[in-house]
């Protein structure tokens, strides 16, 4: 029976994969038949995507859907569900990204309730990094009121406590899981607040500090992704996550329900006392030098110039707010929010923009550096995985959700949360956050975004360098700069979109005047 465990797909997992028939070698003649061919990287990683959904995990769930046509749907019931069938490889979301976060070395957040095989899943990615399912299992950090600093990292020699004459002559006996290449943190909203901190500063900056010895969490500068599991994401446990820490998660995935269908898979685990992560077969393990270089390729994967401007034209929704502050610079969220204001208040209070298509008043934040850096890895990783040559909207589509979860906050005042089937989208985030990416595209689309962009077009002349720029030619392109916003102001109405714009014009402002005065005085 425990060979049921070891099979794993011999076919390409794609169809990119295979371009045709290959010629045999006589290596691939004389080769021994359970070796198996070489595999490239991304292969290797789909192979073990399928071996975990079709073996592991009983996760018949397929959330992240790709389509290359119109999918079919069917409308369910009479609450306004609908079921549709995607016409691609579609994928598991609580497999498929704890395997990216495996892949690029991220920090992944697995919520849901009790016993949904969060813990599994993260370890499972242990074993795939090429540690026994026994070494990963003890070294599993269990959250709980406790939990001190020393009992989460090591402790000091006591005899170096009594005879040190200095901190730096103790020595620290480190817990041997702060080197593994892949760490998990069970219910990290069970710990307490200040042994988040001491966790905060590995997860953060990779090493750990104790009576003033340091000790690095990845020394050999390997591939380091990191695994914790809460019940729920939105404040629960027995303390509040500090906001660093959760800011810290790359991405945020929901643990799937049971499936009644596969109640007799269940039953054979039980009857054989089977774990599936004692049985991950050899070959879908990978040596640190492929972990190496998985993440080196997938960093690769380029971001083709349309699907930039599609990213800049979405998070540019998200930061402004009018009467944020009296000067124009200051009208931003982050000035409400660290005045101590409310941003839904002040988003109440707008009467120059359009609530229904302004994106930004949905929400009550807007997006940090780190988030759109993570945000980026990841949909470079997502189409790496599909074998794609670059990373496409589909792509970023699929995998927005799961990162902006808990970065990007609903502003629960808006009129949009209290219309008909729309407040379901109250509890349903993730599928909040996936409209806010498509409304942001047919905006793009709308305002021919993609063809023409004046701004961009004024960038690039900047970008293009100002040696042999005349002054004449300095002097149209100001007079262009101050038109572009004159343009704006004659609208009446601000949108995130146009604050982008705006502070990028000053900036060009300021540089051609700069430059003119400068040329003025050689």
């Amino acid at each position: 029976m425990a060979n049921r465990w070891l099979k794993i797909s011999t076919s390409p997992t794609t169809p990119a994969v295979s371009g045709g028939v290959d010629q045999w070698t006589a290596e691939d003649l004389f080769r021994d038949h359970d070796q198996p061919a070489d595999r490239s990287l991304d292969e290797k990683l789909r192979q073990s995507y399928y071996w975990i959904v079709n073996r592991a995990v009983i996760s018949p769930y397929y959330d992240i859907e790709f389509s290359t046509r119109l999918p079919v749907s069917f409308p369910l019931g009479d609450a306004g569900a609908t079921l549709t069938l995607p016409t691609e490889a579609s994928y598991s979301s609580n497999v498929l990204l704890p395997l990216l976060t495996f892949a690029v070395g991220g920090k992944c957040l697995l919520i849901g309730g009790p016993g949904r095989g969060k813990t599994t899943v993260a370890v499972l990615m242990g074993v795939l990094a090429g540690s026994s399912s026994d070494e990963v299992r003890r070294g599993v950090r269990q959250g709980q009121p406790q939990l001190t600093i020393s009992d989460l990292v090591g402790i000091p020699l006591p005899r170096d406590l009594i005879n040190a004459a200095s901190l730096s002559e103790i020595t620290i006996a480190w817990k041997g899981w702060l080197t593994r290449p892949v760490k998990i943190i069970d219910e990290y909203n069970r710990i307490p607040t200040k042994t988040q901190s001491a966790l905060l500063t590995m997860v953060a900056e990779g090493y750990v500090e104790s009576h003033d010895q340091v000790h690095a969490t990845n020394p050999d500068k390997g591939v380091e992704s990191w695994f914790f599991t809460a019940n729920d994401d939105a404040g629960g446990g027995t303390f509040p996550v500090i906001q660093a820490l959760r800011d810290r998660m790359d991405v945020t995935v929901q643990a799937a329900s049971f499936n009644s269908r596969f109640l007799d898979e269940l039953i054979t685990r039980v009857e054989a006392g089977e774990k599936p992560e004692e049985h991950v077969p050899g070959d879908l393990v990978f040596t640190r030098e492929e972990q190496v270089a998985m993440r080196a390729q997938i960093r690769a994967v380029p971001v083709p110039a349309p699907i930039r401007r599609r990213l800049e034209f979405f998070l540019s929704h998200f930061e402004f707010v009018q009467h944020g502050g009296r000067r124009f610079e200051y009208r931003t969220k982050d000035t409400v929010t660290t005045a101590g204001g409310r941003v839904g208040e002040v988003i109440d209070a707008n009467t120059g923009a359009d609530l229904a298509t302004d994106l930004g008043a949905q929400t009550i934040n807007g997006l940090s550096v780190r988030a759109l850096q993570t945000l980026v890895v990841y949909a470079k990783a997502i189409a790496w995985f599909r074998r794609a040559d670059e990373v496409g909207v589909d792509d970023v589509a699929a995998i927005l959700p799961f990162v902006l979860r808990g970065k990007l906050l609903p502003n629960p005042t808006h009129p949009r949360f209290d219309i008909g089937a729309e407040r379901e989208l109250a509890t349903d985030v993730m599928s909040w956050l996936s409209d806010l990416f498509t409304e942001s595209c047919r905006q793009f689309e709308a305002l021919g975004r993609g063809k023409q962009d004046p701004v961009r077009d004024l960038l690039a002349q900047l970008d293009a360098g100002l040696d042999g720029v005349s002054a004449v030619e300095v002097s149209r392109r100001i007079t262009e700069i101050e038109s572009r916003i004159r343009a704006v102001s004659r609208t009446k109405k601000l949108y995130g979109r146009d604050f982008d714009d705006l502070t990028t014009l000053k900036y060009l402002h300021q540089r051609y005047t700069a430059y003119a005065r400068w040329a003025q005085r050689s």
